[in-house]
């Protein structure tokens, strides 16, 4: 799947604030399909960024009632494997706590 605007945004960030490279869609979990949308397993503790789209317009799966609750148990699961997970809106992206967060994860 193509990156989402918000997506781009945020890789264009990364890359104006000098932060590591992200493995983009990374499979993080062993036996599901789940993807994270930025993430640097190389660190420890593994951190993940997904970005949250769609949440004023209601539009898209995560926003709504099967999706969020699919979501949920993702995140759980990779809570559980390890990995810190930051989710980020688009409202994030444009302020700078995006990347300012993310830096903290990041241990910059």
């Amino acid at each position: 799947m193509p990156p989402s605007r918000l997506e781009t945004q945020f890789a264009q960030s990364l890359i104006a604030a000098g932060l590591p490279t992200p493995m983009r869609e990374y499979r993080f979990h062993p036996d599901r399909l789940w993807r994270m949308d930025f993430a640097w397993p190389q660190r420890w503790p593994p951190v993940a960024v997904e970005i949250e789209g769609g949440i004023w317009r209601r539009s898209g799966r995560h926003v709504r009632g099967k999706g969020f609750t699919e979501d949920c148990v993702k995140y759980s699961e990779a809570a559980i494997l390890g990995w810190v997970v930051l989710r980020f809106t688009a409202e994030h992206i444009k302020s700078g706590y995006a990347i300012e967060t993310l830096r903290k994860a990041l241990q910059l």
